[in-house]
């Protein structure tokens, strides 16, 4: 048994994302931090996703999405994004247009405008596989690391 490993796994270092999704129609965004690029050529990113979550519903239909990378000023959008069930998830933000029509989150760093490559099942969540076809710096400053939003997300009851 691994004793508190809440805080031993927040300890591997990784960014936080607002992953933009649409399925043409209905937009929305959530919260990541297992993103991670997975391949030069193509060049591919790849993360982590809830099935159950509305998303994920979108992402499946349309197979496109924006990674919207944060930065250390950016928890307050962050603990946003990473709550379930709003209504009007998007409203209060200003959001650009990918070339792919996934929502971009004009406020973040730098955007990724991907396509969905291929799912892969990885315990409770989904893995996507996205190739890059777009992306650009869009604000200066320094990406937030997940270790740096203490609780926000919960984790500790998950472990």
């Amino acid at each position: 048994m691994i004793d508190n490993p809440a805080n031993l796994f927040k300890q591997i270092s990784h960014g936080v994302y607002v992953i933009g999704v649409t399925d043409g129609k209905r937009e929305n965004a959530f919260t990541a931090a297992w993103v991670m690029q997975v391949s030069f050529q193509p060049p591919l990113l790849a993360f982590s996703i809830n099935p159950a979550n509305f998303s994920y519903q979108l992402l499946q239909a349309s197979k496109v999405c924006t990674v919207n990378v944060l930065g250390q000023n950016h928890y307050a959008i962050a603990e946003h994004f990473g709550r379930s069930g709003l209504a009007d998830k998007m409203t209060g933000y200003s959001w650009q247009k990918a070339q792919t029509g996934a929502p971009i989150l004009a406020d973040c760093l730098v955007y990724f405008d991907c396509k969905v490559s291929h799912f892969t099942d990885a315990g409770d969540h989904k893995i996507a596989v996205c190739e890059v076809q777009d992306a650009a710096w869009l604000n200066a400053g320094r990406p937030m690391l997940y270790n740096q939003t203490g609780e926000m997300d919960g984790s500790e009851k998950l472990y």
